[in-house]
């Protein structure tokens, strides 16, 4: 006989079933599982049906309803865009609406406590699976990396709080891991259903923490990360009389059964296995590998540029044949040049032709290494360079001259003395003093 073990209870209150069918139809478009074939080839074809949809009805309630945004502004990276909350609000109406309607054409359905179980499955799995992609990716701290010689440079009242946190996190790479290890063991978890209570009591603790963190930081995942909090709270609330009742009122309880299930054929149980061995291979061990395989191309990446990694002074600044001295009140002449591990940098300038970050100008470096020139490109994407420089090693210095824009440059740069003392990861079992 198969059996899911999910509640005694056979009738279930009008509130109830209403609160099912709502979870229901919220977290089926909030997951959207049909979304994990899509690496199948020919999926794509059928998934992009269902992304027409969801844009035809965001657009409309935005329009209609909403009015959030003329013209909504699509997840770039920021996931609080305005699409982005008229998509939250859209998934709201439709599961609240949704609820409602299911709720008139099934009057007679009096549980789904089969339908319950598969619908926290879902939400288990899909916890489970967010929790391992962004709890490799600090393990293996590449979500928050260490800060850069650019951004050391930076003065720290001209970061935004959500860059400030980044730093606060990548500078420490063992709480980085140690928070990546607390994701994984909640994966992991809530893997087994033999440990998923213990999976569902942590999930819920890291995604508070996370949920918190975008809160007060100003991180623009605000919408994602109170929605996986929610989600958390949802499977704990499955089990919350007995667990009250264990925590809080010290009480004897018996075993849980709630995720159990028992499949009455053969198949289905080998199909399970299979199913289960493919999710955890897919979603967690091939994800862990490619981590950790970044992790090693980022910390053996060679630095080849002909000028190395470091900070450089520019004591000699001539533009058009007029030397520029260095006036702090200038922003547009280059007080320095840092060079960064890759094929990127940055000076201390307010020059919008670089990419500007919080004070300073970024840009991408690509060598000619038979003509020797470097090229400075606003992005690395970009076609055409903003500057191009001849470049020679001579006392001790770098000399590059050449064009940036219209205009003709010649640069001494010279490595600076400046030290960071962030930059020494001190720590101390002994301090005398408050540092």
């Amino acid at each position: 006989m198969e059996q899911t073990l999910s509640s005694t209870e056979s009738q279930w209150s009008f509130t109830r079933k209403l609160i099912f069918r709502f979870s229901a139809i919220y977290y089926v478009f909030f997951f959207e599982p049909w979304t994990y074939i899509q690496q199948i080839p020919g999926t794509s074809y059928l998934l992009h049906y269902w992304t027409d949809l969801l844009e035809w009805v965001v657009q409309g309630l935005n329009k209609s309803l909403f009015h959030i945004k003329e013209v909504l502004v699509y997840p770039n990276g920021s996931g609080d865009t305005s699409y982005g909350w008229a998509q939250q609000f859209s998934v709201l109406l439709v599961a609240l609406i949704g609820s409602f309607i299911w709720a008139i054409l099934d009057r007679k359905s009096s549980s789904f406590v089969k339908w319950e179980y598969w619908l926290r499955i879902l939400v288990r799995y899909s916890l489970a699976m967010i929790a391992m992609t962004y709890g490799v990716l600090k393990i293996f701290p590449l979500q928050m990396p260490y800060p850069l010689l650019s951004q050391m440079a930076t003065p720290l009242g001209d970061f935004l709080p959500m860059r400030f946190s980044w730093l606060f996190i990548g500078y420490s790479h063992p709480y980085e891991t140690f928070s990546g290890v607390l994701e994984v063991l909640a994966a992991l978890f809530l893997f087994n259903r033999k440990t998923v209570n213990i999976g569902i009591f942590m999930a819920s603790g890291v995604f508070l923490n996370v949920m918190m963190l975008n809160l007060c930081y100003d991180i623009p995942v605000k919408i994602y990360s109170i929605n996986l909090f929610i989600a958390s709270l949802f499977l704990l609330l499955h089990d919350a009389k007995r667990m009250f009742a264990f925590f809080v009122m010290n009480q004897p309880v018996a075993p849980s059964h709630s995720w159990e299930w028992v499949p009455n054929k053969k198949w289905k149980k080998i199909g399970r296995w299979i199913l289960k061995a493919a999710f955890f291979l897919v979603i967690m061990a091939i994800p862990f590998y490619q981590a950790y395989d970044s992790y090693q191309q980022e910390k053996n990446e060679a630095d080849s540029k002909p000028i190395p990694s470091g900070i450089y002074d520019v004591p000699v600044f001539v533009r058009n044949h007029d030397t520029i001295p260095p006036l702090l009140t200038d922003t547009l002449r280059w007080q320095n040049l840092i060079m960064e591990k890759g094929n990127f940098g940055s000076v201390g300038s307010k020059d919008s032709q670089f990419r500007q970050r919080y004070g300073r100008g970024y840009f991408s470096i690509k060598e000619d290494s038979t003509s020797k020139q470097l090229e400075f490109r606003k992005n690395a994407s970009d076609s055409l360079p903003l500057a191009s420089f001849k470049y020679r090693f001579a006392d001790s210095s770098f000399y590059l001259w050449g064009k940036f824009q219209n205009d003709s440059l010649h640069l001494v740069l010279k490595k600076s003395k400046r030290h960071f003392q962030l930059s020494e990861n001190q720590f101390h079992w002994l301090s005398e003093a408050n540092r």
